[in-house]
């Protein structure tokens, strides 16, 4: 092949690469672009009425002023709880999915995870109606705390398991080697091996459960009043969120967007988070 024909296939080669690389960016330009204008709008609508107001004042009739620091207080409590429930489970059912013995349990395990995760939210919410406040009888911070753990624990089980899977065999085998048990191999090896991950999963967990709204509106209520009692109704930054986006009145309804970028600033703070422990994970 002489040079000029060489030239001239590294040429188209080279124009090809150039016109996937710009259609691909365009593409990912067109992907990213909601969030951007989701981000901005927001900020906008919000940011106007964010003050110290917000944080430390109830919910008050409109005309009123008023803030959220009862719902603020409501979501700590119930997501508090929620992860009591869901850490530990969800961690260690992450471990046996990853180190079990007997694979049948692994596999249905393993789906059972992946079909809980794709569960929509409002179907726990029924759940945890039926199973929790039913028979509790009435609404509670306790129950929104069930919910949203049942959200919670498939994306931290399979987070967990897949952290556990990319720890390396030879550390099990090392540990196996000097005489370790199984447990000791995974509780003083492996899982630490894994740790950033499975924070990585939990934290992913926490922010999706932050936001969610529908089951809340089958379990805690809501209150418009401060309440620390989890056998109660307790308030909520999303529920009051829907509460007064429905509502006629423009205060409420700019309280609402002040809300949804407290919702907002939280989750991007509760990712970045997760991508700054996910890198130190690879140094």
């Amino acid at each position: 092949m002489s040079q000029g024909i060489r030239e001239k296939h590294l040429g188209l080669r080279k124009a090809k690469n150039g016109l996937f690389l710009s259609v691909a960016g365009l593409l990912l330009l067109i992907a990213v672009l909601p969030l951007f204008l989701i981000v901005g709008y927001v900020i906008q609508q919000g940011l106007p009425d964010l003050n110290t107001q917000f944080f430390t004042l109830p919910t008050e009739p409109t005309g009123m002023p008023g803030g959220m620091g009862n719902a603020i207080l409501g979501s700590l409590e119930i997501i508090g709880f929620a992860t009591l429930f869901s850490l530990p489970l969800g961690i260690g059912a992450g471990i046996y999915i990853s180190e079990g013995r007997i694979g049948w349990i692994k596999s249905v395990s393993r789906f059972a995870a992946d079909v809980l995760s794709g569960v929509p939210s409002i179907v726990v919410g029924l759940l945890a109606y039926v199973l929790v406040v039913r028979p509790m009888g009435g609404f509670s911070g306790f129950s929104g705390s069930v919910a949203l753990a049942i959200l919670m624990i498939p994306i931290i089980a399979r987070q967990t398991e897949q952290a556990l899977r990319s720890v390396p065999s030879s550390i099990r085998e090392g540990a196996l080697a000097l005489g370790a048990r199984r447990t000791q191999v995974w509780l003083k090896f492996v899982l630490p091996s894994a740790a950033g991950a499975v924070i990585t999963g939990f934290i992913l967990a926490f922010s999706r459960a932050l936001g969610e709204t529908a089951p809340l509106l089958f379990t805690a209520f809501g209150n418009e009043f401060w309440s620390t009692n989890m056998m109660q109704p307790l308030a909520a930054i999303p529920l009051q969120i829907f509460v007064y986006a429905l509502s006629p009145y423009s205060d409420w309804q700019k309280e609402a967007w002040t809300g949804a970028l407290i919702l907002v600033i939280l989750a991007l703070s509760m990712n970045l988070v997760s991508r700054v422990v996910e890198r130190r994970r690879f140094r």
